[in-house]
Order: C-alpha cells, then sequence, then structure tokens
C-alpha cells in the first residue's frame, strides 16, 4: 500500500495503474460502514485509491471542523488490512492553494435539507468531489446511501458536467439497534447513543406505514414526528418524504421516494434516511 501525499506524485502513479479504478473519496475516522465502501471498491477493481481529508470547505462557522475525529495511523492500518492499493492523504495547502477561487455550485438538489440547514456545504462537498475526480480519474466512486443527498448531489454533478465515471451508492451499515455508523457518533455518550436509536424507529414506522399501504405522505411525517418527540433528547431540525431523484417534497408517494431524517441528540447532529420503492 502506498501514501501519497501530493497532487504530483498522485497523477504521476494515476498513469501506471491497472484499469479500472475504484475510488473512495473519506473525511477518515473509518468505521464499518467506511470499510463497506472499500471492500465494494476492491470486488470490482484491480485497483482500489481511498483519500483522507477532512475538507474545510464543507464546514460552516460553528460547525465542528476542529473537533472532527481524525486517527491517520489507525486508518491506514485498517486500510492495508483491506488490501487498499494507494491512499491520497493530501495537506490543506495542497487542495486549496493561498489564490484559490473557482468552486462547483450544484443547484436545485442542494437548496432543501442539508442544503437549507447547513449553506455553503454542498458547495464545499462538490467541489472537493471534482477535484478529487480530476486527480484520482476514477472509473468506478463509492459513495454511502447514509448520506443520499450528497450522493445525489454527486450523480447530478457527474451527469451535468459530463464526467467521466460511474458513482456507486452503498447500502447504509448499521449498529445492531439500527443507528446509522457515522464517524460522528463518537460525540454520543451511552444515554444519548441509546436516545439516538429513535431516528432508525421512526424511519422503520415510515416504511411500515408506507408499505402496509399509506401513501399520503403528511401523515407518515406526522406519525414520525409524534414518535421522535417521545424521545426527550431528540431535537428535530427536519423530518422529509421527497422524490429520490429530484428531492422535491411530497404530498403523496406516488414515485421512489427517500424519507429524511436530521435530529439533534444533545450537541450532536445526526442524519439518516430509508429508501422507500
Amino acid at each position: 500500500m502506498q501514501v501519497i501525499n501530493t497532487i504530483v506524485e498522485m497523477r504521476k502513479l494515476r498513469r501506471q495503474l491497472s484499469e479500472p479504478v475504484g475510488f473512495v473519496p473519506t473525511m477518515g475516522y473509518f468505521h464499518e460502514g467506511h470499510l463497506s465502501l472499500v471492500r465494494q471498491a476492491r470486488k470490482e477493481n484491480p485497483t482500489v485509491v481511498v483519500s483522507i481529508f477532512v475538507n474545510p470547505t464543507q464546514f460552516g462557522p460553528g460547525e465542528d471542523f476542529q473537533d472532527y475525529p481524525r486517527d491517520l495511523n489507525r486508518d491506514l492500518g485498517l486500510l492495508e488490512r483491506e488490501k487498499v492499493d494507494i491512499v491520497f492523504v493530501p495537506s490543506e495547502e495542497e487542495m486549496y492553494p493561498r489564490d484559490f477561487n473557482s468552486w462547483v455550485d450544484v443547484e436545485k438538489v442542494t437548496e432543501r435539507l442539508e442544503g437549507a440547514s447547513r449553506p455553503g456545504h454542498f458547495r464545499g462537498v462538490a467541489t472537493i468531489c471534482a477535484k478529487l475526480f480530476n486527480i484520482i480519474q476514477p472509473t468506478r466512486a463509492y459513495f454511502g446511501q447514509k448520506d443520499a443527498q450528497q450522493a445525489i448531489v454527486i450523480k447530478k454533478m457527474v451527469a451535468d458536467l459530463n464526467m467521466n465515471l460511474e458513482i456507486v451508492v452503498v447500502p447504509t451499515v448499521r449498529e445492531s439497534n439500527g443507528l446509522a455508523m457515522s464517524s460522528r457518533n463518537t460525540y454520543l455518550n451511552p444515554e444519548e447513543r441509546q436516545a439516538a436509536t429513535v431516528l432508525f424507529k421512526a424511519l422503520s414506522l415510515a416504511r411500515e406505514l408506507w408499505q402496509g399501504g399509506e401513501k399520503d405522505a403528511d401523515k407518515i411525517r406526522h406519525q414520525m414526528t409524534s414518535l421522535i418527540h417521545k424521545e426527550p433528547l431528540a431535537k428535530i431540525d427536519y423530518v422529509s418524504i421527497a422524490d429520490a431523484n429530484t428531492m422535491e417534497e411530497l404530498k403523496k408517494i406516488d414515485r421512489p421516494a427517500i424519507v429524511f431524517l436530521a435530529i439533534r441528540i444533545g450537541k450532536t447532529r445526526l442524519i439518516d434516511n430509508v429508501i422507500l420503492g
């Protein structure tokens, strides 16, 4: 496994790689969710590249950029075990030199939910992914379903800008109690971790209602909200049932949809989702 820190080195090495190349962009501090992306990439490509870069431009003022968990040595050990070929670990200065002034803005699908709650977040996500895709030039890039809106945004960018790669979305990996695996789960104390199971309970309720024939999105949102309010540590940011492609909020579930949740448990903001259809 080779660890590369500069764009020049990465580009030079890229010319020697066996095709196709699978790429997993990450911010590090790996859990089973990240590793499931790596394993999928390993299964489908002779070469696997993973990037580790905590991207400052996708964090807003007062968010957790400084506190975001980091442990590079642990991460490299886990990637070596998964037989990753190359790990790209650039510095902030490498990715955003002093005179950096170009940004990627994906419109419409970024306007709601995470885009509304975290202004500028998706501009940072789209820009760093575009840069990494240009540097790595992967055949396929792997993203988790847990960040469903992010995956929709990246797919839209790739389609609109005619980028020559496939975006592969891998199912969410959950703990035994249903909590979606996330690097931010480390912020939760034991009581908060138990309270956080309300996200999966609410999503499961939505899926059960839909499978039972309920198509009225307002009724499902109302029942989800009532369930969440029973958990005293949970504070709702949003509960949404949206078109799985356009992110348009639905009144009636008459097409493939995604149920999105963002909940604060104490000081920690958690997101999760489930696909309907």
